[in-house]
């Protein structure tokens, strides 16, 4: 019988476990391609299937460190289970649907932090509180940080003094560098861990000296890979603007897409880490396979309504804004994947737009929404821990704690 139990409870679990990465691949991986729909560089149908692809390839390449952080590094002293992992998923879905239905700014991580932390106090776990003050000063660096590097994005591109011919390549050239040297799990690492840069493994090649701790070959390529980003979008906005802008905006959309892939397949995953790595002895990939596959169900069949919805609000947003708010979106994205710090990607797009209207003089947001939005990303993550705790007590007081 505790066998019945236990595998239906695996089979719940894994369920519910898609459905919130279905959610997110519908609702949260949409804002990256929404600009070049907008700027008419690519079709509605196309974008979503190419967010769908892009996204599930983040999940399954970056996706294990957010995730091992939401399963085992939110709560000390027990080990979620499956019961637990349900309970907690179902009440992350459930805060992420209100804010669907509703229009309120639900953030998805949010959500799911509190509610993981809900059902560790409740299975008898002690707070992390370094985790919990690591994420938090992550958290609360987000707006300024991302606000900040759109505004000065924005300012380059709206400068008289600097032709579009040189400040969209400077922006691709960063972008160049950055993809240079993030870490993916297909790339072999040098120094013997888990993922590997593009940077890393071509310098590994052949030995250079250091300088003052920093390795030259790695640099070198970095420069090497910024320089070609930077020629091949200015050639591109040499033979036209429309067509160079139109290109860039594919290509930055494609790798923030990834990133909001490898920054968000955790929090569908996080929750059933313990149950496959530890209790069914299956590797990490497994499960990021099984969160890549509902993220990409959902791009593929949620993503084209909501695409069509955005994509009119960063038409209006115009070309130069929408790619100030998905420049910083990449960068703080891979920061967090970098640091197993688990983020609402639609947090880091708002706070970009904002910081991008203000290099305008105006950031087109009343400071009622600001604050509105602000309460309730406070009232998601406190309610959602009374919820979660909640939910996990009852369905232990069903099923007589066996699990």
């Amino acid at each position: 019988m505790v066998s019945v139990t236990f595998w239906g409870l695996v089979l719940l679990a894994t369920v519910t476990g898609l459905a919130t990465a279905w959610a997110l691949g519908a609702n949260s991986n949409s804002p990256p391609f929404a600009p070049a729909i907008g700027a008419n560089a690519i079709s509605t149908m196309r974008a979503a299937f190419l967010i769908g692809i892009l996204a599930a390839l983040g999940a399954l390449a970056q996706g294990g460190s957010i995730s091992e952080t939401v399963g085992a590094g939110l709560i000390n002293g027990v080990s979620i289970t499956s019961l637990a992992a349900t309970a907690g998923l179902l009440t992350a879905t459930a805060f992420m649907a209100f804010g669907v239905y509703t229009g309120y700014p639900v953030p998805a991580a949010f959500a799911t932090t509190g509610a993981m932390v809900g059902v560790g106090l409740s299975l008898g776990g002690t707070p992390a509180f370094e985790t919990y003050r690591r994420i938090a000063t992550f958290w609360v660096l987000v707006p300024p940080v991302s606000g900040g590097l759109a505004y000065l994005t924005a300012t380059v591109l709206r400068r008289d003094d600097i032709p579009e011919t040189v400040g969209v390549p400077l922006l691709a050239a960063v972008v160049g560098g950055i993809v240079a040297n993030i870490r993916l799990s297909v790339i072999p690492d040098p120094d013997g861990g888990a993922q590997g840069s593009l940077a890393a493994f071509l310098g590994s090649i052949v030995e250079t000296p250091a300088l003052v701790g920093v390795e030259l070959d790695v640099v070198l390529i970095t420069l090497v890979a910024a320089a070609v980003s930077f020629r091949f979008i200015q050639r591109r906005t040499e033979e036209s603007v429309d067509r160079g802008v139109r290109t860039f905006l594919v290509l930055l959309g494609s790798v923030v897409a990834f990133s909001s892939g490898g920054s968000q397949v955790g929090l569908a995953t996080g929750p059933l880490e313990n149950l496959y790595r530890a209790e069914l002895g299956l590797p990490g990939i497994a499960l990021l396979a099984v969160g890549a596959t509902g993220i990409l169900g959902g791009a593929w069949m949620g993503a084209p309504r909501l695409l069509q919805a955005t994509s009119r609000e960063y038409a209006q947003l115009g070309v130069r804004r929408s790619i100030a708010a998905l420049v910083p979106g990449f960068i703080i994205a891979q920061l967090a994947i970098t640091l197993g710090i688990p983020i609402s990607f639609n947090n880091i797009i708002i706070s970009g737009v904002i910081g991008g209207g203000l290099a305008g003089g105006s950031a087109g947001v009343s400071r009622r929404k600001i604050g509105v939005t602000l309460l309730f990303w406070v009232l998601t993550l406190v309610a959602s821990v009374a919820v979660g705790f909640g939910l996990y007590r009852a369905f232990a007081v069903v099923l007589g704690g066996a699990v």
